[in-house]
């Protein structure tokens, strides 16, 4: 086999393997509340996830859940003719209220343990 056979093969070796740790939206939602229990994600006033410790799949989860937060913010700005930015902040309210007690919230820019 030659070289340039051999650099292909563990090329697309690689991806493929990156591509099996990939979560979809679903995973990310069933590995959401495990994350906010361990400290590594939490809510921000904004109405999105924010990554408190970037550890495992913190990031992947955050910009999956906060995609599909942004498409609900947005269906439900459209619908009730409320400025986007007003669903996302009455979102990041209630979710920070009902965050559990030592689970993470962001507020004035720091991370503080509810």
């Amino acid at each position: 086999m030659t070289i340039c056979k051999k650099a292909i093969i563990a090329l697309l070796s690689t991806a493929l393997s990156f591509s099996a740790f990939a979560l979809n939206l679903e995973q990310a939602i069933n590995s959401l509340n495990q994350a906010k229990t361990q400290g590594i994600v939490g809510e921000q006033a904004d109405g999105y996830l924010g990554v408190v410790k970037n550890e495992g799949n913190a990031s992947e989860i955050a910009q999956l859940i906060n995609q599909a937060r942004k498409e609900q913010y947005q269906k439900v700005s459209a619908e009730s003719n409320i400025p986007l930015s007003e669903v996302e902040k009455k979102a990041g309210t209630k979710a920070q209220e009902k965050t559990p007690t030592g689970q993470y919230i962001k507020q004035q820019g720091q991370w503080l343990k509810k």
